[in-house]
């Protein structure tokens, strides 16, 4: 039993410092290039949107941002819309621009050399040609010069973060023993089971990719599930043949309670699953949202169980999260002095108080949706080259990339089951048994 996998999520709302102003995925270099919206040669609009201690930030990069961030879209939002789109997206680059000053400041900035090893680690870690990656960046409108100075950012950011959060101390034993004493009913291991996965994709994802149909996908599981049957290692195979971000960690899903698995799976699954009868190691496969799931029981909990300060993994989950709560705050603390100190001109924020009446709410139509004017409107966040690091899919919000979250409390240090790159769909039982 990994106790591990149960406290995941005890701290949920106090990421590790390092990611609190710019979080970097390099799980998916596709999302990241979306999500991109980092200074860099500009094509046509010189216009500055705002200033940061005389650095301008300009109209283009604000533009490419919005136009990855509605993800094509941004010809459905009204003219209110896209301008409240481009002042938060807008905010973003200043927050990255003043912290990343700062870096400079604090000599944090790295070496090429770094930059360069950081750049390939991302490249090759999405696990896509290199023709691929050139198609996905021009889409993006971004070039390699563009992401080398997003990777530039990032570490000189991680850099400053870890200078400034060096002072931090552990927290006393007296300390962790009175939050686990204040948060006792947080530290339960709720009934459920383990699973790791196996996904393949019949869709058509570009260069290298062997499953472009049902056909190619079928063909694929099973083989994979042969191998499975004549002993492969599960964890092997995943790491070689899943076409999931999953396969990095040989396919691990995480431990998920009994009540979320009963609104991901039918209820025959579920009883499956559960059924003390059912063996560790037991294959199952669940198609889910165009996908297809090979899934291994690693391990099921037949009843809650609470948890102590000397359960596997407790006391150091309580640390880091105190440890991790100060930091965040620590980093909050002198961002907000940064931005304070920082000489910002929002030259776009001036034009809409200036004119507040020039800006219209109504959407355009399209000739091929009747209902766009009532669909809802791309979300726009300030993200400028954030991306999520869940692994089940990359999601932007330059909201938790480029501010500290808020300092965690006794109900955001829960523990919760990592369901990251869980499977949700109809099943059928295998038959391949480890």
């Amino acid at each position: 039993m990994n106790t591990n996998d149960t406290l995941r999520g005890v701290d949920s709302n106090v990421q590790i410092l390092k990611n609190a102003f710019l979080t970097f995925a390099l799980l998916s270099v596709a999302a990241f290039f979306a999500a991109c919206g980092e200074p860099g040669p500009s094509a046509g609009n010189n216009e500055s949107a705002a200033t940061v201690n005389g650095k301008a930030i300009t109209m283009e990069e604000v533009e490419r941002a919005v136009k990855q961030q509605a993800q094509g879209q941004e010809g459905r939002l009204s003219p209110l819309e896209l301008a409240g789109a481009r002042l938060q997206i807008l905010q973003g680059l200043i927050e990255q621009e003043v912290m990343y000053q700062k870096a400079e400041k604090e000599n944090t900035v790295p070496s090429d050399d770094d930059v360069t090893t950081e750049y390939n680690k991302l490249i090759t870690q999405g696990g896509k040609s290199a023709d691929q990656i050139a198609r996905e960046m021009q889409e993006a409108g971004v070039t390699e010069a563009i992401v080398r100075q997003q990777v530039k950012r990032k570490i000189a950011i991680d850099r400053l973060t870890e200078k400034i959060t060096g002072k931090i101390t552990p927290p006393t034993d007296s300390e962790i023993e009175a939050f686990y004493n204040g948060n006792k009913e947080a530290f339960v291991k709720r009934k459920g089971v383990k699973l790791a996965g196996i996904v393949i994709d019949p869709a058509n994802t570009g260069e290298g990719d062997t499953t472009t149909d049902e056909a190619s996908a079928v063909a694929r599981g099973n083989e994979i599930i042969g191998q499975l049957r004549t002993g492969a290692d599960f964890a092997s195979v995943a790491r070689e043949k899943s076409e999931d971000p999953s396969r990095f960690q040989g396919g691990d899903l995480g431990y998920i309670a009994e009540d979320q698995l009963r609104q991901m799976l039918p209820a025959q699954t579920v009883q499956a699953l559960m059924n003390p009868q059912t063996p560790i190691g037991q294959i199952f496969t669940a198609p889910m949202q165009g996908k297809y799931y090979i899934l291994k029981l690693q391990e099921r909990s037949d009843r809650d169980e609470a948890l102590t300060l000397e359960s596997p993994g407790v006391r150091q989950q309580v640390t880091e999260s105190l440890n991790n709560a100060r930091k965040q705050l620590l980093a909050a603390s002198y961002q907000a002095i940064a931005m304070s100190e920082a000489k910002v001109e929002n030259y776009l924020a001036r034009k809409v108080v200036e004119n507040p009446n020039e800006l219209s709410g109504a959407r355009p139509a399209s000739p091929n949706t009747p209902a766009a004017n009532n669909a809802p409107a791309p979300a726009a966040n300030a993200n400028t080259g954030a991306v999520n690091t869940n692994t089940a899919a990359p999601a932007a919000n330059a909201n938790a990339a480029n501010r500290p979250a808020a300092p965690a409390n006794a109900n955001a240090a829960r523990p919760a089951v990592n369901t990251a790159a869980r499977p949700a769909a109809n099943t059928a039982t295998g038959n391949a048994n480890r």
